[in-house]
């Protein structure tokens, strides 16, 4: 038998040296070709289906607790579900009775590579805070398993950022982690706990269940087989809207067709998508000069803003309709400057003054 185990490792060894030797016509390394992307994710989808059909999460810990903290008054009431997190396990003794995840999870059809995948995931609270969208960035701490054996192959206890599309230098994440996140929102608010750490509340908790094809699909990372179907559960705490092109108008805006598809929306035709265009309809006028910009820097008792909540709470107030929070920027002097945009139609026919070529 050990006889046979070792002339079994040195065939493997010979087939190893023989992908990797050099073709002698072109002298360049013979690369493995990945395979077929549908026939792995017919593969894949057998598996995910039958995890979840045999797993499930501790949902009856999080149903012990109100799904929202009152943040109405002060100080605020918690739940505890702000620190849930979630625990799979397998249905089976002791658990036998419980609820298999494929009667819990939501699925959405993603479009990638010319595959039309089927995407798990769960939504475990939706959160109340602000809406994720595809173009923006978001930070959220998670756990990522791999579903063959839960092997922990990453993790972040404190929130890091994700830029969810890759945008020139900039990367992205994996399209079945980034199509998970976007169906959720952020925080609501937070307290300080007066040791350098902050809890969060009313934010989204989820968990997504990723075919290989999107997630790494043929290529190995580390601690990540190629071909691996992949779980992500996380927490998306806050976001950052972004403006790639500094125009005032949020990339998030800029998707005309509404489509989630970023790059395929350019009004003028000159092959830049409007949300890196500084002058979308190519009228000759920069569309940071078709919207009206306005800084606020003293609330009506035209008193300086010295917090960054005290912005925000005059923006809540005494913004008109149309009027959108740009950004609150801190001076570094003790003061803040409330930041806001509308989105101008000086001609009344429905059509932004930034997308208009017929106004200058």
């Amino acid at each position: 038998m050990k006889i046979k185990n070792v002339a079994t490792a040195i065939f493997c060894l010979g087939l190893v040296v023989l992908s990797c030797k050099k073709d002698d016509d072109n002298d360049e390394p013979y690369v493995v070709p990945p395979r077929d992307r549908q026939e792995v994710y017919d593969e894949d989808i057998v598996k995910i289906e039958e995890y979840l059909q045999t797993h499930f999460y501790n949902y009856e810990e999080f149903e012990q607790n109100p799904v929202y903290s009152d943040l109405s008054v002060m100080p605020y009431n918690v739940t505890p579900n702000d620190t849930f997190e979630i625990v799979f396990d397998t249905i089976m003794g002791a658990n036998s009775d419980k609820i298999p995840l494929m009667d819990q999870v939501i699925s959405k059809t993603v479009v990638d590579s010319g595959i039309e995948y089927t995407l798990y995931y769960l939504v475990v609270r939706e959160g109340l805070g602000g809406e994720i969208h595809p173009i923006d960035q978001v930070f959220a701490n998670y756990k990522g398993f791999l579903m063959e054996d839960g092997t922990l192959f990453d993790s972040a206890v404190s929130a890091v950022p994700f830029h969810l599309t890759a945008v020139g230098e900039i990367r992205g994440v994996v399209p079945g982690f980034r199509e998970s996140l976007i169906e959720f929102k952020t925080r609501e608010g937070y307290t300080d706990n007066g040791d350098g750490t902050i809890t969060n509340h009313n934010h989204g908790i989820g968990a997504v269940f990723v075919p290989s094809g999107l997630g790494y699909f043929s290529q190995t990372q580390i601690n990540i087989p190629s071909y691996s179907n992949l779980i992500f559960s996380f927490n998306p705490e806050k976001r950052t809207l972004f403006d790639h092109d500094s125009d005032g108008v949020f990339s998030y805006l800029e998707d005309i067709n509404d489509n989630q598809d970023y790059f395929d929306d350019d009004t003028d035709g000159d092959g830049i998508p409007n949300f890196i265009d500084v002058d979308d309809d190519g009228d000759g006028t920069l569309t940071k000069d078709e919207v009206e910009r306005t800084a606020y820097t003293e609330d009506e008792n035209m008193q300086p803003f010295t917090t960054n909540a005290a912005a925000q709470a005059y923006y809540d107030a005494y913004a008109v309709p149309g009027e959108l929070l740009y950004s609150i920027e801190d001076n570094n002097d003790g003061t803040f400057t409330l930041n806001t945009v509308i989105i101008t139609d000086s001609n009344n026919d429905g059509i932004p003054d930034y997308l208009d070529s017929s106004v200058f």
